[in-house]
């Protein structure tokens, strides 16, 4: 991986999300825009790119890592839903709304920090949901900064290392909030705060 010294600015949006694709697939990681921030994207079911994310990221390997997902569809093949669960996840996504919903075992065990919880985000963002599906795989959905650090909302605030960037012009900055659906609570405030916490309440009188 090269560190990143400049922005790369790219002509053509579909030609880098083929590029990005293919990377993804070959185990590498690459950076992309959101509706929220710039994320770090890697293939979730391989165990060398989950490593290569957690290092640009200097983030400690009991920290979880969210997972991006292009559909229900795609979201289903990873998590459990009772029917409660998935009209309040129908209810917020897609969106810039991260929800904590029990793994299935296929999902790496590093992605949730032994919580038996993952994070899942269903982007309302073209670009990334084109990616996600030529890749062919769930990606990772973490910031694309160092840990501790303020999340990226242009290409010219990205400081870590990528294989590849995909320059989506300048994304909102506000971070997704964060619910964890199992234990009815509210993990980090961010993005459509008010319309997840309204959902809540609803769903904690089921």
């Amino acid at each position: 991986m090269n560190t990143i010294d400049m922005p790369r600015y790219n002509d053509c949006i579909g030609t880098d999300l083929r590029k990005a694709a293919e990377i993804i697939k070959k185990n590498g990681i690459v950076i992309y825009p959101t509706e929220t921030v710039y994320g770090i994207g890697a293939n979730i079911f391989s165990e060398d790119a989950l490593k290569k994310v957690f290092a640009v990221k200097k983030r400690d390997i009991d920290k979880p890592v969210s997972v991006a997902v292009s559909g229900f569809k795609m979201m289903d093949d990873l998590v459990v839903m009772s029917e409660k669960e998935r009209h309040f996840v129908e209810t917020l996504l897609p969106g810039p709304v991260t929800v904590l919903l029990k793994k299935k075992e296929k999902v790496p065990d590093m992605l949730a920090s032994g919580s038996g919880l993952v994070g899942i985000r269903y982007p309302d963002h073209e670009t990334t949901i084109k990616l996600i599906e030529l890749a062919g795989v769930p990606i990772t959905s973490t910031s694309a900064n160092i840990s501790g650090e303020a999340p990226p909302a242009k290409v010219g605030e990205i400081r870590i290392s990528a294989d590849y960037i995909i320059d989506g012009g300048e994304c909102k900055g506000e971070p997704s909030t964060v619910v964890d659906i199992v234990n009815r609570k509210i993990i980090r405030k961010g993005a459509n705060y008010e319309k997840v916490m309204a959902a809540l309440m609803e769903f904690q009188k089921l």
